[in-house]
């Protein structure tokens, strides 16, 4: 719980302190400029509101990795959600309407993850989790995504330290395998998420590892 606050605090904040020019660089997800990255981010916040408020009976069916669903191929563009993305950040087009809305709804969502009890349980996408899971899950969405928000703004500051950590070990749950240690959490997270490729060194490193990336998750 305290993980998800640190990690969606400190992407809350890189935003906030962009300027209007980097909203309108490229962000590491393939085909987003970084205003369809924050909006997106919107997105995620309403998803952590709608999915607290959504009580469920039963035992859970998935945990904070198992949520995670490895798909064959990387995303399109051609995803209706995707591109209804693209047209409302287009829309804001004062990227301060845009910082002023992800920090009242992901305020909204920090609280409501901050009073949540973290053994209740909750619905979302035809699963039941705990909310402690379903929490522990979104650090492994903050984490990758404040490395897309960054990835060409080298000065913007990167995820904490620990959301690195927490990410990498459950990215090599969902591969079954751990990354070579010769790797940095964010060259793991990177390469294995498909956000860049290998150089020939660390295709070596991963070995028979490296076949099976990169892992597309949704």
């Amino acid at each position: 719980m305290d993980l998800f606050s640190t990690t969606w605090t400190a992407l809350r904040a890189a935003v906030a302190d962009l300027s209007d020019e980097d909203f309108a660089r490229p962000s590491g997800c393939a085909g987003w400029l970084v205003r369809d990255l924050a909006c997106h981010l919107v997105i995620d916040a309403q998803d952590v509101l709608i999915t607290l408020a959504t009580p469920a009976e039963g035992e859970p069916t998935a945990d904070a990795v198992t949520y995670w669903k490895v798909a064959d191929t990387p995303p399109s563009g051609d995803d209706p959600l995707d591109a209804l993305i693209v047209r409302l950040a287009a829309a804001y087009e004062d990227p301060a309407l845009l910082k002023f809305h992800l920090d009242d709804v992901g305020s909204a969502a920090g609280r409501a993850a901050g009073l949540a009890d973290p053994a209740a349980r909750v619905a979302t996408q035809d699963m039941v989790l705990t909310a402690g899971d379903f929490l522990s899950a979104y650090v492994l969405e903050w984490t990758l995504h404040h490395l897309d928000l960054v990835a060409h703004l080298p000065d913007a500051p990167g995820p904490p330290a620990e959301g690195l950590a927490r990410t990498r070990e459950m990215l090599e749950k969902i591969a079954g395998a751990p990354f070579p240690a010769s790797l940095s959490d964010t060259d793991a997270l990177r390469i294995g998420t498909g956000r860049r490729a290998p150089g020939e060194p660390e295709r070596a490193a991963l070995g028979d590892l490296a076949a099976r990336l990169p892992l597309v998750l949704g």
